[in-house]
């Protein structure tokens, strides 16, 4: 989850707001977005994309879908 939370918190302009987020995020059950296997899975969706010229802006976005998709957990986004 640590991509997750970097994705989030990095847009934070207010040091209140970001302190808020990330002491309300943190206290979350946190998940290893990686592993073993994630990685190459993820560089695995994003060349089927790549093939099918489908362009992905962010990298970080592959891996954390393509974490959603292998444990059937839901996607919230906004881009």
């Amino acid at each position: 989850m640590s991509i997750i939370l970097t994705e989030i918190l990095q847009d934070f302009r207010n040091d209140l707001d970001y302190s808020i987020a990330k002491n309300l995020l943190t206290s979350l059950t946190i998940l290893d977005l990686l592993g073993e296997n994630m990685p190459i899975k993820s560089a695995e969706k994003y060349r089927q994309l790549r093939k099918q010229v489908i362009t992905i802006r962010k990298r970080a976005d592959v891996i954390i879908t393509s974490f959603c998709i292998d444990n059937n957990l839901p996607l919230l986004c906004s881009d």
